[in-house]
């Protein structure tokens, strides 16, 4: 995980951004992701609902891995991430300031319990 501000290294791999909006600010080229992976954001009204406040993140957590596990898009996309997590580094990518209460933190953590 890293804020997209952060600069890329080559330790990265692949990088996806996990935002459904694109980080203001940032251009592509400073970006260089390797995807645009909006489907497995939280849904509009879930990103607005929460707002960043760490107080909230605990309900927003739950509500986002249930998310995740009924929405056969994101079941697609978190398919091809453990694929290319076989063969190569993932780095998922978010815009929010908080470090530890946001998407990136909640989904990385999915991704992880899923693939044991």
């Amino acid at each position: 995980m890293k804020r997209i501000y952060d600069n890329p290294s080559p330790d990265d791999g692949f990088r996806v951004l996990v935002d459904r909006i694109w980080p203001r600010g940032m251009s592509k080229e400073r970006a260089r992701i390797d995807e645009w992976m909006k489907e497995l954001a939280p849904s509009a009204e879930l990103r607005k609902w929460f707002q960043h406040d760490p107080e909230k993140f605990p309900l927003f957590r739950k509500q986002y891995l249930s998310f995740l596990e009924e929405n056969e898009e994101c079941r697609k996309k978190l398919k091809e991430l453990k694929e290319r997590l076989k063969v190569e580094n993932v780095t998922l990518l978010y815009s929010a300031k908080d470090e530890r209460h946001n998407q990136a933190v909640v989904l990385r953590e999915f991704i992880l319990e899923s693939s044991r």
